[in-house]
């Protein structure tokens, strides 16, 4: 009787356990992208470099991601990832060693709110709806408007989110920290988009302020994609304005040599318009052409520039985790624009002429 009753209770027990595991998951994740890299007009005196990148067409990274189920539809979830330079190994330098780092609660009715560093509403909306190269996460390539969006991730971020149906809408507030000056270093976001299965639409507003004297930096974003068959088009607008005196960020992603690097604070006003087609084969080719047109309107006239960059991809799925590719961009600068680092803060080198040629081929593993 006592055997029986002793089993009897490992097998409730034994039942418990499998229903906790059932309810909990942790996942492992991550990408390796190696490239070899051609640049022109890569230093002062106009020469050429050849070099194995940090990355390709997309940062390689490893994360861990978890999901927790507490009942009642509601979970807790969070995320870590670290992002790193392929060729070394070392941890990326142009951000955090986790690059994302949060907890939230998710739940079934009322939205998911994360507690922090993560990525700001206006990368989130244009991701949904809007992105170049739909098939490939944003990063610090070659994608110029992450420049425009005052990067990706912000730190210190209390961030919430809401879905019904197709429609989703994000706010967002980033703690700036300063005692006596609450507004200081603090970032406000917020974005809304239609992400639906031809047509794809949204928009976004950031407004951060500078951590010592508290001027604005803002930026705002629309734009809209179209999918049919296959093809993807899209068109997007972004422009920053920033107030006299802006020049750091308490929360990031920049700092103020990365700051400086991106000739950031150079302009009163940036706007750009970024238009490309993308086209999917077989579910194992993706081809996509991609254009940014760039207008500044420097601090004074000395700093007024333009930007036209160029983009073609070639990627070619070898199996469902493994794809070889060939990259090429060409840009055109004009006055203070030429030596800003418009192609990406993780690119080889800003242009340091009226004209820049880059090419890349390489390979990722996604796990």
């Amino acid at each position: 009787m006592r055997r029986a009753y002793q089993l009897g209770l490992l097998s409730i027990v034994a039942t418990m356990s499998e229903g906790a595991l059932a309810q909990s998951s942790v996942t492992l994740y991550g990408t390796v992208d190696a490239s070899i890299q051609y640049l022109t007009h890569a230093n002062s005196a106009g020469d050429s470099l050849t070099k194995m990148g940090s990355g390709g067409l997309s940062q390689s990274r490893f994360g861990v991601s978890g999901n927790e189920s507490i009942g009642g539809g509601n979970s807790v979830i969070f995320r870590l990832e670290n992002r790193f330079a392929t060729n070394t190994g070392v941890t990326d330098p142009s951000g955090s060693f986790w690059d994302t780092v949060f907890v939230g609660l998710r739940t079934s009715t009322l939205g998911t709110l994360t507690l922090g560093r993560q990525t700001n509403p206006m990368a989130d909306m244009a991701a949904l709806t809007y992105p170049s190269n739909p098939w490939l996460p944003y990063d610090y390539k070659f994608q110029p408007e992450i420049t425009l969006m005052g990067g990706i991730w912000s730190s210190n971020m209390a961030k919430y989110q809401f879905r019904y149906g197709r429609f989703v809408a994000e706010t967002s507030y980033a703690f700036g920290g300063v005692a006596g000056h609450t507004s200081y270093g603090s970032q406000l976001g917020a974005g809304v988009a239609y992400v639906g299965a031809i047509v794809g639409l949204g928009a976004s507003y950031l407004d951060i302020k500078d951590s010592t004297n508290g001027a604005d930096s803002k930026a705002w974003s629309m734009g809209g994609s179209l999918t049919w068959q296959g093809t993807q088009a899209h068109l997007g607008y972004f422009e920053n304005r920033l107030s006299p005196g802006f020049g750091t960020w308490a929360n990031g992603p920049y700092t103020p040599l990365q700051l400086a690097a991106l000739k950031f604070t150079d302009f009163s006003s940036r706007r750009m318009f970024s238009a490309g087609v993308s086209q999917t084969l077989l579910s194992s080719t993706h081809l996509s052409f991609n254009y940014w047109r760039t207008f500044q309107t420097g601090k004074t006239d000395r700093q007024n520039g333009t930007a036209s960059q160029f983009q073609v991809v070639a990627d070619q799925s070898l199996s469902r985790r493994t794809d070889v590719y060939l990259e090429v961009n060409y840009s055109i600068y004009r006055e203070d624009l030429i030596g800003a680092q418009l192609q990406g803060i993780n690119g080889l080198s800003s242009a340091q002429k009226g004209t820049q040629l880059g090419m890349m081929a390489g390979v990722r593993h996604q796990f």
